[in-house]
């Protein structure tokens, strides 16, 4: 079967540890839409934070959020939010261990803490604006995902709330906080779906421990050389590093590229 869409992650994937995006990297992604061969962005960043992105690449369509908000050449497809009753149980266990929250929005993000340390190394490391102190947005606003922002040996304190959420680390003192069961591969499917095509159509690039389910859902999937360890065994190929051509390797291995 042809591939017809390739899902790239961002963080590690598309762009290197100081944000840039390698040369290489744009000059695949040109080869590859030349081939008419369609990228797709699947992050777990907001829509909001990746624009620059998406304009160095030319990509209007991303699976963001960790697949709870799905775009498609401009068009929203697909929304998943938090259910109320979730977050208000999130936000007072949290309360209780003065963790930070962070939610995030269709447009914009906000947190319950004012200058929270363990808020501010984890978005700083994103390298984009701080979110706004607004610790009720979350009541009036449908949010997405949430970070949590606990190191991971209090990760035992919201056993509790697997029953409701889906938990991934993405920092040494935060998490992601989904609706339960959401993942890459869920946003993804429901873009393959509506335009009528199978996961077998697709390729997908990660290396984090939020792309474990998109890279084992699609028809291939690939690894980045720098990826987290555990994130190894859901790949079909492992690749070279972000800044040793490893987004054009791997395309070369799914036959997308020629060397």
């Amino acid at each position: 079967m042809s591939y017809k869409f390739v899902f790239f992650d961002i963080d590690g994937t598309l762009l290197n540890e100081e944000k840039e995006i390698p040369a290489d990297t744009i000059k695949a992604v040109n080869e590859l839409k030349e081939k008419g061969i369609e990228p797709v962005i699947a992050t777990g960043r907001a829509p909001y934070f990746i624009k620059p992105l998406t304009d160095a690449l030319g990509i209007d369509s991303y699976v963001c959020m960790n697949g709870a908000y799905v775009v498609y050449k401009g068009q929203t497809l697909y929304k998943r939010e938090i259910e109320k009753p979730s977050l208000e149980t999130l936000v007072a266990l949290a309360a209780q261990h003065d963790h930070g929250l962070v939610f995030e929005g269709e447009s914009r993000y906000c947190s319950d803490r004012d200058n929270h340390p363990f808020v501010t190394d984890s978005i700083q490391s994103l390298k984009i604006d701080m979110p706004s102190f607004e610790p009720e947005f979350w009541r009036e606003n449908g949010i997405f995902q949430v970070f949590l922002h606990c190191e991971s040996h209090d990760e035992h304190l919201y056993e509790s709330l697997k029953s409701e959420f889906t938990l991934i680390r993405w920092h040494p003192q935060a998490m992601d906080v989904l609706p339960l069961g959401g993942s890459k591969a869920q946003g993804i499917a429901a873009l393959l779906d509506e335009l009528g095509y199978t996961a077998e159509h697709a390729v997908a690039f990660g290396d984090g421990l939020n792309d474990k389910e998109m890279l084992e859902y699609v028809g291939f999937g690939v690894a980045m050389g720098n990826s987290h360890p555990e994130l190894l065994p859901f790949a079909n190929f492992v690749t070279t590093h972000v800044d040793e051509k490893g987004i054009r390797n791997g395309l070369i291995k799914a036959g997308l590229l020629t060397a």
